[in-house]
């Protein structure tokens, strides 16, 4: 039944592709006029496109060069402006290029819609003037952002604490990291606040506050083994990363074994994330297939949306020995009508050195019969071969993962799944 339901919700999904795609082509044929232009000129070289003229309210310059000097170019469709309209992340598909070097695919991202963009310009010269409308540039200087002048030595903790996801609960130790790992200045390198220029420092405090997807990026690189894309650089309001590949969810379909090596590495991301020799706990508050990558030489599994990451010092928490903090947190099972549900305390997460969130929110929203998305139901592990079906373990593995029926069920079972997937990877291959 399950998987007729799921037929039909593809065919439903195929239907509305169809005609988003001839709407497309009416959208085409009445903007004949400006396609020509767009695909001529290159406006990753405009300031104002890009939000340069916007700094310090903005995410950084270590690119400008780059896209000044017209060694970025929008892919295809991504040059027609008109398209923007349907893409609400503000996400771009790119080839850089240096001259006599090859050109390789990179992702823009503007980390935010134009409506976030906005409200941050509104809230940045109402803070200042009191006005909805100002000097975006003057204004910064009076703000938050310009407190900590050249005279505040570090970055701490009562500053910013509560500004995003990544700062719910800082120590001291991550804010050094960031600052010492910040990659839009030339003098990175040095946890002390002081080494940044003005503007630098309005632009990390800025770029903290806004979407510090870029900051988790730099502080948490995959030169460095951990599983997100790479951070290239910034120009404005535009800031590059590293293209990975397909998102996982073109993989929803593909054969058997392939499915179960993402499990298997999804399943140690989630463990990787949560025990790490750094002692920081890194939990995912956002987990759906588009926020995944796979590349295609290698498939590996790379996180491409690090916007929504929750990090604790669980160093800190044992020396601080806050309200029950040696008990095991877990995560309540969310059996919610919408697809990338997820049932969490960020509180609780920030004051206990053992919490299973992060095997939950891969459990739920990727592996198991309760994941669904894009009209679809059964999760990456659907319609598994007849003898592993008839065995009942894996089934029964990810049922315990996202929904478990005893206190500490989750953590036993994300262990033994992660033995059990790595079984089944090996012995497909």
């Amino acid at each position: 039944m399950m998987r007729v339901l799921s037929l039909k919700c593809g065919r439903l999904y195929r239907y509305v592709k169809f005609i988003f795609l001839v709407a497309l082509l009416i959208v085409l044929l009445m903007h004949t006029h400006t396609l020509f232009a767009s695909f001529q000129r290159n406006e990753l070289t405009d300031r104002r496109f890009i939000g340069l003229n916007k700094c310090p309210a903005c995410f950084g310059t270590s690119w400008c060069r780059k896209f000044m000097n017209d060694h970025i170019r929008f892919e295809s469709w991504d040059r027609l402006r008109f398209l923007d309209f349907f893409n609400v992340k503000n996400v771009h598909f790119a080839q850089y290029g240096e001259p006599r070097e090859g050109t390789r695919r990179i992702v823009l991202k503007r980390l935010g819609s134009n409506q976030e963009l906005a409200d941050i310009d509104q809230k940045i010269c109402k803070r200042a003037t009191g006005r909805p409308r100002c000097d975006l540039v003057q204004a910064m200087y009076k703000t938050e952002f310009a407190r900590l002048n050249g005279d505040v030595r570090l970055l701490t903790p009562e500053v910013v604490d509560g500004w995003s996801d990544l700062v719910h609960c800082p120590s001291q130790r991550l804010l050094d990291r960031i600052v010492r790992r910040y990659a839009e200045t030339k003098d990175s390198g040095s946890f002390l606040l002081k080494n940044l220029k003005d503007t630098e420092r309005m632009q990390l405090l800025m770029t903290l506050a806004f979407n510090p997807e870029p900051l988790v990026l730099q502080s948490f690189p995959s030169d460095e083994g951990w599983p997100f894309a790479k951070y290239l650089g910034a120009c404005g309001r535009m800031v590059a990363v590293n293209y990975v590949g397909e998102e996982l969810w073109n993989f929803y379909n593909a054969p058997w074994q392939k499915r179960v090596d993402l499990a298997w590495q999804l399943i140690e991301i989630a463990e990787q994330l949560t025990n790490n020799d750094f002692d920081f706990g890194l939990y995912l508050l956002d987990v759906s297939f588009d926020n995944f990558a796979v590349g295609p030489r290698d498939g590996k599994v790379i996180i491409v949306d690090a916007e929504n990451v929750l990090v604790t010092d669980k160093r800190l928490i044992r020396q601080n020995k806050p309200e029950n903090w040696d008990v095991w947190y877990e995560s309540k099972f969310d059996d919610c009508d919408k697809e990338a549900c997820l049932s969490f305390s960020k509180e609780i997460l920030c004051t206990r050195a053992s919490a299973d969130h992060n095997y939950y929110a891969i459990c739920q929203n990727l592996l198991s019969l309760h994941a669904s998305w894009r009209g679809t139901s059964g999760g990456l592990l659907h319609d598994p071969p007849e003898e592993i079906a008839k065995d009942g373990k894996l089934e029964a593995l990810l049922e315990e993962c996202a929904n478990p029926k005893t206190k500490y069920g989750r953590f036993q079972a994300a262990k033994e799944l992660r033995e059990y997937l790595s079984q089944l990877n090996n012995s497909v291959r």
